[in-house]
C-alpha cells in the first residue's frame, strides 16, 4: 500500500513537510494557510451534507421573495463559474497574485481549495429556503435513502482520493511551501474508480444531489443545475488533459467511458506510457 502512487506522493510530501527548512515567516504562512483552508473545507462539506439532507430547507438565508430565487440562482452560479475560471491560465495568474509576496505560486492550489470551500460554505448557509416541502421520507424508505446518500458521499471521498488527495484537499500548496519544494502534481488519474469511468468525482457529486430524504423546490433547482454542471464541466477538464498528456490520454479516453460504466470492459492498457 505504501507504494501505491495515490499514496506515495502524499506520504513523500508529508515527510518533507515534517522536516521544514528554517524560515519563520514562510513556515507561519504555510501553517496558517493550511489551517484556514482545511477548516473552511471541513465547514463547507459539512454545510453541504446537512443542507442537502434537509432538502435545502434548513439554511440561514432570509432574502424576501420574490428576490430570494434570484439570489439563490446567483449562489448556484458563483461556484461553477469561479471554479472553472480559476482553472484557466488567466485564473492561475490571479491565484498567484492573491497571496502577496514570493509564495503565491507555490500556494496556488491551496488558495484554490480555500476559495472553493468558502464558495460551498456561502451556497449552503446563505441559501434562502422557499418554505415548501414536497416530500419527506419516513420509515424504511428513509433509512434506505440515507444509506444511499452515505454511499454517494463515500464514492465522492474515494474518487477524490483516487484523483490525488494532496490536490483535492488543498494540502499540496501549503505543505510544499512548508518543505520549501516545488509543488509536484500527481500523475493523470487512472486507478480506482478512474478505471471504471473517467469522471467519478463529478458522477459522485451528482449522486449526492439526488439521494436526499427531503425534497423541496430548492433541492430540485439545485440538483438540476449542478447535475448539468457535472455532465458538461468535465469536457473542459478533458481538454486540459488532452493538451497535457497527449496520446496517453487519448488511449485512456478510448478505453474508459465518460460517466456510465460499461458492462463489458475493454482490454486496452490505458496506463501504458
Amino acid at each position: 500500500m505504501r507504494w501505491d502512487p495515490r499514496l506515495a506522493g502524499m506520504l513523500q510530501l508529508m515527510g518533507a513537510a515534517l522536516r521544514p527548512p528554517p524560515g519563520k515567516g514562510r513556515v507561519a504562512l504555510a501553517l496558517g494557510m493550511g489551517i484556514v483552508t482545511h477548516l473552511a473545507f471541513a465547514g463547507g462539506v459539512l454545510a453541504m451534507m446537512i443542507a442537502m439532507f434537509n432538502g435545502m430547507s434548513a439554511t440561514f438565508g432570509r432574502i424576501p421573495q420574490p428576490w430570494a430565487w434570484g439570489v439563490n440562482a446567483l449562489l448556484i452560479l458563483q461556484f461553477p463559474l469561479a471554479h472553472s475560471l480559476l482553472l484557466t491560465r488567466r485564473g492561475g495568474r490571479w491565484l498567484t497574485r492573491l497571496i502577496p509576496g514570493p509564495h503565491g505560486g507555490t500556494l496556488a492550489t491551496t488558495t484554490y481549495a480555500l476559495i472553493a470551500a468558502l464558495q460551498l460554505l456561502a451556497l449552503f448557509t446563505l441559501w434562502t429556503p422557499s418554505g415548501i416541502v414536497w416530500w419527506r421520507a419516513e420509515g424504511m424508505v428513509f433509512w434506505l435513502i440515507v444509506t444511499t446518500y452515505g454511499l454517494a458521499w463515500l464514492m465522492l471521498t474515494k474518487a477524490s482520493f483516487d484523483a490525488g488527495v494532496e490536490v483535492q484537499s488543498g494540502a499540496l500548496g501549503w505543505m510544499s511551501l512548508l518543505a520549501r519544494i516545488k509543488p509536484r502534481f500527481p500523475d493523470m488519474p487512472t486507478q480506482g474508480l478512474f478505471r471504471v469511468i473517467r469522471q467519478p468525482i463529478y458522477v459522485a457529486f451528482a449522486l449526492t444531489l439526488w439521494t436526499v430524504p427531503v425534497w423541496t423546490p430548492d433541492q430540485l433547482f439545485l440538483a438540476i443545475s449542478y447535475t448539468a454542471y457535472c455532465l458538461l464541466a468535465p469536457r473542459l477538464k478533458e481538454r486540459r488533459f488532452a493538451a497535457r498528456y497527449g496520446e496517453r490520454f487519448a488511449r485512456y479516453k478510448n478505453a474508459v467511458p465518460y460517466a456510465l460504466p460499461r458492462l463489458h470492459r475493454r482490454g486496452e492498457d490505458h496506463n501504458a506510457q
